[in-house]
């Protein structure tokens, strides 16, 4: 399985966190970096977008020489990189989950906001699962989710762009943890009991990682969304308490819950 992302120093959410969550799974994970980032626990303190052909150029090393299963799309950055990574995509014979990263858990922008028009427009339509939390709903759509009956309207305007399927994660509603997985015919709703722990990093990358990394495996949609909640859900109630802000989930939480 392929990420293509950019880089959190702080390990907990970006490459770093779609390599553990591919390695907690059982695929073998592959890397294409689209920007680096000087972050930690309390937020972003920088961050560097890649040229275009340097992406073009992992992207093409690892997909030409070794193959890919599917394919995850986490931090662009830009609409030049956006564009040059969707085209990359209309030429790989595997599925695709566009996690369309606008804004770090402490609220830095990680999207300029020139990109949105080439998230809709030319990356979105590639989206096997687009997996956009209700800020980036709100971003790309102008719908502003306030409850859990709003979730089917966003999934509605997410759809509109192209994807198969969206799955609108609504972690941040009060109540019980729940997202939405539909692909405008069938609908899933995957609830969790929502976990008093702060640690939440790098969620967003990781559910997106799950998703993928199921696909990989041979998973449907449905399937591979629902093993990719589970393995998240457990992950956000590990925890891992790490710095002095908001610590990561923990990747390797079976794992450890095994005794290994």
């Amino acid at each position: 399985m392929l990420a293509v992302a950019g880089s959190d120093s702080g390990g907990g959410a970006g490459i770093q966190a779609d390599l553990k969550t591919m390695l907690a799974l059982g695929v073998h994970g592959m890397s294409v970096v689209t920007a680096v980032t000087a972050q930690n626990s309390l937020g972003v303190q920088g961050a560097w977008e890649l040229p275009a052909e340097a992406v073009r150029a992992q992207y093409r090393s690892v997909v030409d020489d070794i193959g890919v299963q599917a394919v995850k799309t986490g931090m662009l950055a830009s609409a030049g990189l956006v564009e040059a990574v969707a085209d990359l995509l209309a030429g790989t014979d595997a599925p695709v989950v566009v996690d369309p990263v606008g804004v770090s858990k402490h609220g830095d922008s990680l999207l300029a906001a020139s990109a949105l028009e080439a998230v809709r427009r030319e990356l979105l339509p590639a989206a096997t699962v687009a997996t956009p939390n209700l800020d980036e709903v709100t971003r790309l759509t102008g719908v502003c989710v306030q409850s859990e009956d709003d979730l089917p309207r966003a999934a509605d305007a997410v759809l509109a762009f192209g994807p198969r399927w969206a799955l609108i994660k609504g972690g941040h509603l009060a109540g019980d943890a729940v997202d939405l997985l539909t692909d405008g015919t069938e609908t899933h709703w995957l609830r969790a009991p929502r976990h008093d722990n702060r640690h939440t990093h790098g969620t967003g990358c990781t559910l997106a990682s799950a998703v993928a990394a199921e696909l990989a495996r041979g998973r449907d949609v449905p399937q591979a969304a629902a093993a990719a909640k589970a393995y998240v859900t457990g992950a956000i109630a590990a925890g891992f308490p790490l710095g002095g802000g908001i610590g990561p989930v923990d990747h390797a939480w079976q794992r450890r819950r095994a005794g290994c």
